[in-house]
């Protein structure tokens, strides 16, 4: 978190019983599997469901800060969104998209009694927290004046046969490999793959043309860039990376849909690296 927004945490609440988003999850029979708890705060929900045979654990950056290292059935992720700037909400969206198995489903919780979207001085504890409203693109399982619950499930998991038309980015095929997914972009690791990790980044509007983006979803993709680029650099420990989009066919475009490459590169993966991106004209690589 940036520094002026580094007191939301203070807004966890110390509860006696379950809160009414794990209540409703638990009694639909949502919590399937090994469950984690994203933003869990003290981790009362956590005790409870525990206690009722759900085998689940919690995860909080400030509370509990051991970050999971595996994927789970089940993600919540109650009341955390609200409190987070918009970088940070994509951040969380990302990172749980990558913490649930391909078949999960995740549940996101959000206030709608936020009157008042900014900064504000906490009551109790009389440091500056943050508070916003927060609609997310999933479904709407449950909502009335104080809390709406949204799930979640992965983008390349959708049927296909619920859509008019659809291209090979529009909804990817169920065994692509989802490295993350946010409200408005998603990424999967390349088909036909040029070097280990080669991963694709994908708005889900279907647009052919980059720059025909807004400049919101020209952001997205940056911004998931950016985090896929840790992942991928993290599992394969590249030594570089080439960042290219072909826009049009004489650039070598072959499917309609914007998608980034992000190319890891290794040492010694070519005889001679020089001129990297510039190789797309292979006479003109060479310019000493």
């Amino acid at each position: 978190m940036s520094p002026s927004n580094s007191f939301n945490h203070l807004t966890a609440k110390e509860r006696d019983s379950i809160s009414f988003p794990a209540r409703h999850v638990l009694n639909k029979g949502l919590l399937r599997g090994e469950v984690l708890d994203f933003g869990c705060g003290f981790g009362k929900d956590v005790e409870v469901l525990k206690g009722k045979g759900i085998d689940i654990v919690g995860y909080d950056r400030h509370y509990f800060p051991s970050y999971p290292q595996k994927q789970f059935d089940t993600i919540l992720c109650f009341y955390v969104l609200n409190v987070l700037m918009q970088e940070e909400q994509t951040r969380v969206l990302m990172e749980i998209s990558q913490l649930l198995k391909p078949t999960g489903k995740a549940y996101f919780a959000v206030r709608r009694d936020v009157t008042y979207e900014g900064f504000r001085t906490h009551k109790i504890h009389q440091k500056p927290t943050y508070q916003c409203n927060v609609i997310l693109p999933f479904v709407s399982i449950f909502k009335n004046e104080s809390c709406e619950i949204y799930e979640y499930g992965p983008f390349n998991q959708k049927n296909k046969d619920q859509l008019e038309d659809s291209c090979l980015f529009c909804i990817p095929s169920s065994e692509s490999i989802l490295i993350a997914e946010s409200a408005t972009a998603f990424s999967i690791y390349d088909k036909f793959p040029v070097s280990k990790g080669h991963s694709l980044i994908i708005p889900k509007r279907h647009v052919d043309n980059y720059f025909d983006l807004s400049f919101r979803e020209q952001s997205a993709c940056v911004f998931m860039l950016n985090y896929v680029k840790e992942v991928v650099q993290k599992k394969y420990e590249p030594d570089g990376f080439n960042v290219g989009i072909n826009i049009g066919k004489s650039a070598g475009q072959t499917v309609n849909h914007v998608h980034i490459h992000l190319i890891p590169r290794y040492v010694g993966d070519v005889d001679n690296p020089e001129g990297g991106v510039r190789g797309v004209i292979p006479e003109k690589k060479k310019y000493l």
